[in-house]
């Protein structure tokens, strides 16, 4: 498979469509550091020109547009589940990065195996909750404060999954020698730091509320074994993390509704906003899978409450997501009023490992 990612349309469907889906996956997790796992995709992507299982006719059939829908880490994602409860022990020399092993005939004969466990893992999107991103929020939450708007937010999180990085304040930040959050926090980020530190601000949180489609509650096992299923295997500190996040929800749980996108938006946006705080909308690596109808809603919402805004009780919204076509993510804010214009912030590192800053 390619290295490069090849022009597709997010909302492209067809069989043509899940070729190319599986090969700019493999690009991606190359780009990433994620040799495991696109050996793991690109193995699952040979088996479309004569699938030969359920599984694999159903991918190599999919009705929806396969890349908007990240068809190949869902199937990525079972696979990893029955590694990481060492249900397939012949998966163990792939995700101990061997060479001289036919990762395409393991594959196939785990799917032969074990498809009725499999099969489901295609039923919904994955979850990539990870709290190396939040580290980005804070930085632009640093250069929101030195634009003049209230260091003291109301965050709403969409795609929030197991809310991970709702708890984003009990967290500490080493962001190129400006220290945010409790020195003994519940986890601590010191991203590599390319280019000048953020402004030094002190911040602090009034509300922290995210939505899911399909929330997570960390404390279930079994819910979160499927969010270390999809942490990719090669990534080690990612797992730490994870077990710390876990903690930390049972000592107190984020606050996390289920609702879509579009419905949660506009009914935060409808209620009163205290003087003297600045809301912030934020999401990382979840737009791609919110419907097209959805992200018109979000926009048109927040633009409108926008419109209302005040240097008193101004808003903001930071994304952080995926640039497929330079392989890396990018830190995007708007603000209102003044700042309506979206501004590139920072290029960063899918799970936080790196942010080069730009603000």
């Amino acid at each position: 498979m390619s290295e490069r990612y090849k022009p597709i349309d997010m909302a492209e469907t067809g069989p043509k469509a899940v070729r190319t889906a599986f090969a700019n996956q493999v690009a991606y997790c190359r780009a990433n550091d994620a040799r495991v796992t696109a050996r793991v995709v690109a193995a699952l992507g040979t088996l479309l020109a004569k699938p030969a299982s359920e599984f694999a006719r159903r991918i190599a059939g999919w009705q929806g547009p396969p890349l908007a829908d990240a068809l190949p880490l869902r199937a990525a994602g079972g696979i990893h589940a029955l590694h990481l409860s060492q249900a397939a022990h012949e998966l163990a020399p792939i995700y101990a990065d061997s060479e001289d092993i036919n990762d395409n005939a393991i594959i196939a004969g785990v799917i032969a195996r074990h498809e009725a466990a499999l099969l489901p893992w295609l039923d919904g999107p994955p979850q990539t909750n990870e709290a190396g991103r939040s580290s980005n929020f804070i930085a632009a939450m640093l250069w929101l404060a030195d634009k003049g708007l209230p260091p003291r937010f109301d965050c709403l999180e969409i795609g929030s999954s197991g809310g991970i990085n709702l708890m984003i304040d009990r967290y500490h930040y080493d962001l190129g020698g400006v220290h945010v959050g409790p020195q003994s926090g519940a986890m601590a980020f010191t991203p590599e730091w390319r280019g000048n530190h953020p402004p030094q601000h002190a911040i602090e949180f009034v509300g922290l509320k995210g939505c899911d489609v399909a929330p997570v509650d960390l404390t279930d096992p079994a819910q979160a074994l499927r969010l270390k299923a999809y942490i990719w295997p090669e990534h080690h500190i990612r797992f730490a993390r994870m077990e710390a996040a876990i903690a930390a929800a049972t000592d107190e749980p984020p606050q996390l509704v289920h609702a879509n996108a579009a419905d949660f938006v506009e009914a935060e946006l409808a209620r009163s906003q205290a003087n003297g705080t600045t809301r912030v909308l934020m999401h990382s690596i979840v737009w791609q899978y919110v419907p097209a109808d959805q992200q018109a809603r979000v926009t048109a919402a927040m633009e409108a409450a926008g419109a209302q805004a005040t240097p008193d009780r101004p808003l903001a919204w930071i994304a952080l997501e995926a640039n497929r076509t330079v392989h890396h993510h990018e830190l995007i804010v708007r603000y209102w009023p003044g700042g309506e214009a979206p501004r590139k912030l920072a290029h960063a590192h899918a799970h936080g490992a790196w942010i080069e800053w730009l603000g």
